[in-house]
């Protein structure tokens, strides 16, 4: 169930994906589990009830084909120019609420970025960062898994040139926290989705995260990294366990 005030809002759900992929080629359209691996970014979008318009920002002709064969739309095709190796999300983001707005006359409330590798964001995370975006008055939030406490930046240490170890807080090793539950929480993001006020696109300093911004908690398990073709098979066991357990809510 949407909360009451996302409910009231224009959200558009943009996810970028672009035909070129190093890492893993046709990454976006690759089978998950049979299924084309940006589908479930977008079934998941569709599903949550948020958005009003669900949007993928694509160069390739192959990659539409699928999108909209999961109920995404492509109003346009993404230039040339925006599609290159190290092209940023920022201009492709600008780009794509500029055309609707110009062509449609389309001006969201809110954006809901979700990214087209993505399988393990599921309709209810949406529909609950998109109500705590609303309800908090953030200019963004982001989505965010917890650290583990042996990657906690209390137990990591930087090495200066001279090949001192000094610890990564500044504290002196002296101080270090001996401790596992002693450690404070410290979180990450996942890059998952992040949902933002449009404004910032344009601003003079653009961005999409403002300055209040908020953190969506995700539970871990939640978070399926595809980087290189050896991550394609554990992503798919993980997914597969995860599908047989119960929804968890964000750990706080």
């Amino acid at each position: 169930m949407i909360g009451t005030m996302a409910a009231t809002k224009k959200i558009l759900g943009i996810i970028p994906a672009r035909g070129g992929s190093k890492g893993i080629p046709g990454k976006n359209i690759k089978l998950f589990l049979g299924k084309p691996l940006i589908a479930w970014s977008i079934e998941a979008l569709r599903e949550s009830g948020v958005c009003d318009r669900v949007v993928v920002s694509t160069d390739d002709a192959a990659i539409a084909e699928v999108a909209k064969k999961y109920g995404a739309e492509i109003p346009f095709m993404r230039p040339a120019e925006l599609a290159a190796d190290d092209t940023p999300t920022l201009p492709v983001l600008q780009h794509a609420i500029q055309w609707l707005k110009e062509h449609d006359g389309y001006e969201p409330d809110a954006v809901l970025l979700v990214q087209a590798t993505s399988p393990g964001a599921k309709p209810v995370h949406f529909r609950e960062s998109a109500e705590l975006f609303f309800s908090s008055g953030a200019d963004s939030v982001m989505s965010m898994i917890p650290v583990p406490g042996q990657y906690n930046p209390h137990w990591q240490f930087s090495i200066t040139s001279d090949g001192r170890a000094k610890l990564f807080t500044g504290e002196h090793i002296k101080n270090v926290i001996r401790r596992r539950q002693d450690l404070p929480q410290t979180y990450i993001r996942n890059g998952y989705f992040w949902i933002f006020k449009p404004a910032l696109l344009s601003e003079s300093e653009p961005s999409f995260y403002g300055t209040d911004v908020r953190g969506y908690l995700m539970d871990e398990e939640y978070d399926i990294d595809i980087d290189v073709p050896e991550d394609w098979e554990r992503a798919e066991q993980k997914f597969q366990e995860l599908k047989k357990r119960p929804l968890q809510t964000p750990v706080s």
